[in-house]
């Protein structure tokens, strides 16, 4: 499945929502119920600096797609980071280049977030992006 299919069958999934609020149950739940990393992946190495909540970031990259995994001490910033991290990995770096998360604010995820979550978010993104490009050559 290619990330603009994915990203279809996300906003068809998330509209199906009635409202913002819905949405963002269905991440809290999302975060609620996804395992933790592990406590030795969870250091100050593999932290997103800038956001309110600790968020850590472990990307991997292996048979030319990129792979991440995500944690973070808040619901709402852990299940948004997922979804991320669930979009995003097992696709090409130039793939993951080419599709931006905009389409988070277009089913109502990030403007319901405090200007502090969004910027964490943001690194979020500029981590995922700078790995991406790393390995793009």
């Amino acid at each position: 499945m290619t990330l603009a299919d994915k990203k279809q069958e996300l906003i068809d999934d998330l509209s199906l929502l009635p409202s913002a609020q819905d949405r963002l149950m269905y991440v809290v739940d999302k975060a609620k119920k996804a395992p933790p990393l592990p406590p030795e992946l969870r250091t100050d190495t593999t932290k997103v600096e800038g956001c309110l909540s600790n968020l850590w970031f472990v990307p991997e990259f292996r048979d030319g797609k990129c792979y991440f995994k995500v944690d973070a001490d808040s619901h709402i910033v852990r299940g948004i980071a997922l979804l991320l991290a669930d979009f995003y990995s097992g696709h090409a770096p130039k793939e993951i280049l080419a599709n931006e998360p905009g389409f988070l604010s277009e089913v109502g995820i990030t403007q319901h977030l405090s200007p502090n979550r969004r910027n964490g978010l943001s690194r979020l993104w500029d981590k995922i992006r700078t790995f991406a490009l790393e390995r793009a050559g």
